[in-house]
């Protein structure tokens, strides 16, 4: 019987040019123990708070502020008492403008000219301007070296997904998470499925032996074309790149990284690790801006004859979805609230709360996007650090191990990807020409070589 990839993961860990095993990873601090998993270990039951309880101001400051980072901003703020949003940083001053202009409408925030901070130096001034956390919604391009300046500047984080979009950014992401375990800094994810209720019990159901041995899965995110911008007459190649950043596979990753890694994230954190190998395809038809592709269907090997079957497209007029399932001996799961005996019966279902007249919900009562930031500043607070940077750090690279097999045609293991110097993008940041070849992938030709 073929053995999982432990060997192979713990070589990845050891080309980051740290030292120790994965660490203060997980929300094990904020929970309390009770029940068992299948080996016998306890499991964590959940008793999440619904807000971080009170203490000292904590200031935080945004780096990225488009709609993501604006949406991060607003969660911190209500994640509890005594929390400030005092700083604003962004290549580009008009989205740093419009943000503080939502901040002031909806939170009656007011981020003073001195506090603002502009271009590719912007996050540099930001770390210095006295905050105490900082929250990283950049494309993803840039989060290696945001999340290095941050810990070396000893600054807690919540980063925003997925982790960097090539392996080299991934080793350097890995690397900053080993410095902030070392030195007590709290480094929370923006992959919230890991702080959503529901899916946390569903989770323990499973760890308990609720389906058996899991046997299979798939993930899925189906959904429309998202946003482009039509190139001004004014914007230089990188302005326009960036501003049109979710186009572009050096800076988003492609939408097999920038959406799908959720997806991912939960199987791979269902089955407590990562693929050793993965064949896949893909392609694109529809798009007429940037360089991703279309749709991507990929085959995840996890050794012992377990497969995930992924699939991420984005094309206007076709059926949307999102999901995860998981299947086991003895049932399957759709991982978010439900646990389903073979036939098809229900074994096991979350209860959501109640309303005001007794009747369940459909949501849990705090929302994921909250809670990750409640969870951020409880760990803060009570002085229990949680650094989730690593396991987003391996859920990206299982997906950009996914998505270079699909570009290639090539079958990719995981020790390849996780030794790879691929590493995209321009080699320097300014406004103006961009000196890099824009192709998209073709499969079996030079185009499309890893």
């Amino acid at each position: 019987m073929e053995k999982k990839q432990v060997v192979s993961r713990r070589k990845f860990l050891g080309t980051a040019g740290t030292i120790g095993v994965v660490g203060s990873i997980g929300m094990s601090s904020l929970i309390a123990a009770c029940g068992k998993d299948k080996s016998g270990k306890n499991l964590p039951e959940l008793n999440k708070l619904d807000q971080a309880p009170d203490g000292e101001v904590l200031k935080a400051g945004l780096v990225g502020c488009g709609n993501r980072g604006t949406g991060a901003a607003f969660d911190f703020l209500n994640a509890g008492p005594n929390l400030e949003l005092v700083a604003l940083a962004d290549v580009f001053d008009d989205q740093v403008q419009l943000c503080r202009g939502k901040l002031k409408k909806n939170k009656n925030v007011d981020i003073p000219d001195n506090m603002c901070f502009t271009g590719f130096d912007g996050y540099k001034k930001l770390i210095e301007s006295g905050v105490d956390i900082v929250l990283l919604a950049t494309p993803p391009h840039f989060r290696p070296e945001h999340l290095a300046a941050c810990v070396e500047a000893k600054k807690h984080v919540f980063m925003e997904k997925p982790a960097a979009v090539d392996p080299v950014g991934i080793r350097s992401i890995i690397g900053s998470a080993k410095k902030a375990e070392a030195i007590g800094l709290c480094i929370v994810g923006g992959t919230q499925r890991r702080h959503q209720r529901d899916y946390l019990e569903t989770y323990r159901q499973v760890q308990m032996g609720a389906i058996g041995d899991i046997v299979a899965a798939n993930g899925y995110w189906l959904q429309n074309h998202v946003w482009y911008r039509t190139r001004q007459e004014e914007w230089s190649d990188m302005e326009y790149m960036i501003r049109n950043w979710n186009n572009f596979r050096w800076l988003c990753g492609d939408h097999f990284l920038d959406t799908h890694v959720h997806n991912i994230d939960v199987i791979n954190w269902f089955s407590g690790g990562q693929p050793i190998s993965v064949i896949g395809g893909g392609a694109r038809h529809r798009r007429l801006t940037g360089d991703q592709w279309d749709f991507f269907s990929v085959d995840f090997y996890y050794g012992n004859g377990v497969h995930s079957h992924s699939m991420s497209r984005q094309i206007d007029n076709c059926a949307n979805a999102t999901a995860e399932h998981i299947r086991g001996t003895e049932g399957y799961t759709n991982c978010q609230n439900t646990i389903f005996n073979p036939d098809g019966s229900i074994k096991w279902k979350y209860k959501y709360p109640e309303d005001a007249n007794g009747n369940e919900t459909t949501t849990p009562k705090v929302s994921p996007y909250v809670q990750e930031h409640i969870d951020l500043v409880t760990a803060i607070r009570t002085n229990q650090p949680i650094v989730e940077a690593e396991e987003l750090a391996l859920s990206t690279l299982t997906a950009i191990m996914g998505r270079e097999a699909a570009y290639t045609g090539k079958k990719f293991t995981w020790e390849e990807i996780s030794r790879s110097s691929m590493r995209m993008g321009p080699s320097e940041y300014v406004m103006g020409p961009v000196d890099m070849e824009v192709v998209t992938p073709v499969p079996g030709t030079a185009h499309g070589q890893f």
